[in-house]
């Protein structure tokens, strides 16, 4: 992926917003994709207005939303008093669905529950229980990061990361796993995707 280190570095291409490639031609534009909205955002005082300028003109992104402070909350209280690892994996992927249904409603998307054509904000926790994936540990490793790339693999759609901050300059998927950019696991998950791109609010 260091070959595609000066792509990552990002330019203005949706009004207010920064954007660049990570794996592919960043061709994107316009296909059905698998959106991972990270949580963080919802802590910015417009971001109802930023993510729908973002998604303007798409075609019926599918969108994962990840845990923000919700999901933090569980990780204090993990690591104030660690519950088995499943549990705590269970409910991480609960909470997604309150960020989730928060985003969708803000938004005006449907909950939806399997992939279609019109896009939506997916129900994780219903998707999984359908779609049961082999290769995913249940741990703190696991972020909505790598779950919107396992939906991305499973569905063969173009992956799109929206994040606060753009992705370190010359990093692959490992360094940025390392910087906590991305998730432990997806570098496993995420090295089989043929495409991949990023977002992120532009500096004021």
């Amino acid at each position: 992926m260091t070959s595609q280190a000066s792509r990552a570095s990002g330019r203005r291409m949706t009004p207010g917003w920064r954007d660049g490639t990570l794996a592919g031609t960043g061709s994107s534009a316009g296909r059905a994709l698998v959106m991972k909205i990270g949580g963080s955002l919802l802590a910015r005082p417009m971001w109802p207005d930023e993510l729908a300028t973002l998604m303007a003109g798409r075609d019926g992104p599918l969108v994962i939303v990840g845990g923000g402070s919700v999901v933090d909350g569980l990780r204090a209280a993990d690591a104030a008093c660690p519950r088995p690892p499943e549990l705590m994996h269970e409910l991480a992927i609960a909470a997604l669905g309150i960020t989730g249904r928060l985003v969708a409603e803000a938004l005006g998307l449907p909950i939806v529950q399997e992939v279609g054509p019109e896009g939506g904000v997916l129900d994780v926790a219903a998707w999984l229980a359908a779609n049961p994936p082999a290769d995913l540990p249940a741990s703190w490793e696991v972020t909505s990061d790598s779950l919107a790339a396992l939906v991305a693999r499973a569905t063969g759609r173009p992956l799109a990361l929206v994040k606060s901050v753009p992705p370190p300059v010359a990093a692959d998927f490992t360094a940025l796993a390392a910087t906590g950019w991305v998730d432990a696991h997806f570098p496993c998950v995420a090295a089989v995707l043929a495409e991949i791109t990023w977002a992120a609010p532009a500096a004021r």
